[in-house]
């Protein structure tokens, strides 16, 4: 069985300490595959991008920029050199993959406003137009992504796929719903054929990221209308928003928090909808640390339980993945997925399950014995009963 972290209630006090001595996951449990490493190179921010599945193909996006030592405090990532934003596929459930360049067909997928890289030369990125209405968003092989232009007050867009991310449709501007600016990661959820769900990060009223909300089309992706505000704003941030369905009308997303004070506090909190997003209610912190700070991911599993994976950039840096079994109530303790992470600079996963009900756990990674470039990998685990 993969480890799982001490963490009871009793030994809080130990927490750091149970943590900093964990043993890894037994090479048994979790099989590791490199999906993009190349020497030189940066690889990272899947959850930026999005992730997609049809039985065992799996797509994942992701930033291929130049490796540049920057210290532990920062991206190694050279913001002077070209930054592709590329994908990457498995026909096989995760243990081989495909590197596609999207750009190479014309669509550069989310190339404006980039924060840590130029574009590449070359290639110019259309401009967003409206949408098209009419997106069938039940189609088998539908891909959607969403991206932004800034962090802050700056607008988003959205692209989508008939066939499986082979081929896209975009750049369409997404509304700014009466908020200073939107920040888009891809989280949506189809209601019907032309019916869609967006979970997006907004400014705050002071411009700064950022506060979660819903928004929906209902004609197909022409028009997008606000739903709700999901919690009050914050002094800090609640960002990048992980959502899945429960029930008919009973929703569950999970959010990146920080704080800061006299001593900056960084977790993963939830929040549920029992009216399809109209409103919500506070459910509790999934996870109360996650060192400096990193998105979660939420998937349903096929039994109905609950999966959430992330990471921790503090020691022991490293992946993690926590279970529920009644509907996020309540959370299992941490499980291992690697814990030899060789500084902050990992995370931002995404995950999917397979027909078999191994998880694929995909996420960017560095450590000391694979070298200093910044790699995206693929963690196979099996979430136990």
């Amino acid at each position: 069985m993969i480890r799982r972290l001490c963490l009871s209630i009793l030994m809080l006090p130990l927490v750091c300490i149970c943590l900093a001595n964990s043993a890894k996951a037994d090479d048994s449990d979790v099989e590791r595959v490199k999906v993009y490493h190349r020497k030189g190179r940066f690889g990272g921010w899947p959850a930026n991008h999005g992730i997609w599945s049809w039985n065992d193909e799996i797509l994942v996006g992701f930033s291929a920029g130049h490796h540049q030592d920057l210290g532990g405090e920062k991206h190694n990532i050279n913001r002077e050199m070209p930054e592709e934003h590329l994908l990457a596929r498995s026909k096989d459930g995760g243990r081989t993959w495909a590197i596609e360049n999207p750009a190479e067909k014309g669509v550069l997928l989310g190339t404006k406003g980039m924060r840590h890289g130029t574009v590449p030369p070359g290639y110019t990125e259309a401009e967003p137009i409206e949408g098209p209405g009419g997106i069938d968003f039940t189609h088998p092989d539908f891909a959607m992504t969403c991206r932004m232009s800034d962090v802050n007050s700056g607008t988003s867009r959205f692209y989508y796929s008939y066939d499986r991310g082979h081929s896209w449709k975009g750049p369409f501007q997404l509304p700014l719903f009466d908020q200073p600016g939107i920040a888009a990661r891809t989280d949506y959820i189809v209601d019907g054929q032309r019916e869609c769900m967006l979970f997006l990060t907004a400014s705050k009223s002071n411009g700064r990221e950022g506060r979660p909300i819903c928004a929906r089309t209902v004609d197909g992706g022409k028009s997008w209308n606000l739903v709700s505000l999901i919690g009050p704003e914050p002094k800090g941030y609640a960002i990048m928003p992980s959502t899945v369905k429960l029930a008919s009308r009973e929703l569950l997303t999970t959010v990146r928090r920080l704080e800061e004070g006299e001593k900056k506090r960084t977790w993963i909190e939830a929040w549920k909808s029992s009216d399809n997003g109209q409103s919500w209610t506070f459910l509790n912190e999934p996870v109360p640390d996650t060192g400096e700070g990193n998105p979660p991911h939420l998937i349903k599993l096929a039994d109905g339980r609950l999966c959430l994976t992330y990471a921790r950039r503090a020691k022991p840096f490293g992946m993690y993945a926590r279970l529920s079994n009644d509907g996020g109530k309540s959370w299992g303790e941490p499980i291992i997925l690697r814990d030899d992470g060789g500084g902050r600079d990992i995370g931002y996963p995404r995950s999917v399950q397979r027909s078999d009900g191994t998880v694929v756990t995909i996420y960017y990674f560095w450590d000391e014995a694979t070298g200093p470039e910044r790699y995206i990998e693929a963690s196979l685990w099996k979430p136990g009963s």
